[in-house]
């Protein structure tokens, strides 16, 4: 009798399935210079510049250096993002992988509203997909994105007539 109060009252007793740990409060970046269309500069909390690179997704060149030339919508991507973050916060979270070989915190990044930078990039045709490993984390929904864009003709994707 005891054991079956016991999961009568357990079983109308709501008990909250976590997906994944409780996230605490991150905090907003300030971006203090653009690179190009997937990297940005900012402040972090020590009060250090910071050089960010966006997880799972390549942008064209945008300028020349030595070793790349401008390619084909990079002007149009680096601006974009210049545009989209310009004034406003970022919020960022890692992957596997912190940083890459040049040095570079690699980061997932959000607008204070939610808006997953990463992927919008994608979906509007502004960068492809270009995963690393261990960096996996959204790489099928990236492929998704970069699909539907494609078939849409956004960005880069588009006839450059």
């Amino acid at each position: 009798m005891r054991t079956l109060l016991f999961f009568l009252i357990i079983s109308i007793i709501p008990i909250p399935i976590l997906e994944e740990p409780l996230q605490t409060k991150t905090l907003a970046f300030e971006i203090i210079k653009f690179v190009d269309g997937d990297t940005f500069w900012i402040r972090n909390e020590k009060g250090e510049d910071e050089k960010i690179r966006l997880i799972g997704i390549d942008s064209p060149e945008s300028r020349r250096t030595g070793r790349t030339e401008i390619e084909y919508y990079g002007k149009e991507a680096s601006e974009y993002l210049k545009n989209l973050l310009s004034g406003k916060g970022v919020e960022l979270k890692y992957d596997v992988q912190r940083y890459d070989r040049y040095g570079r915190t690699l980061a997932y990044a959000y607008l204070e509203n939610g808006t997953f930078i990463n992927a919008l990039l994608v979906a509007q045709g502004y960068a492809q997909v270009a995963t690393f490993p261990p960096n996996v984390k959204y790489a099928s929904y990236f492929i998704q994105l970069e699909r539907e864009a494609k078939n849409l003709k956004k960005g880069m994707w588009q006839d450059p007539s």
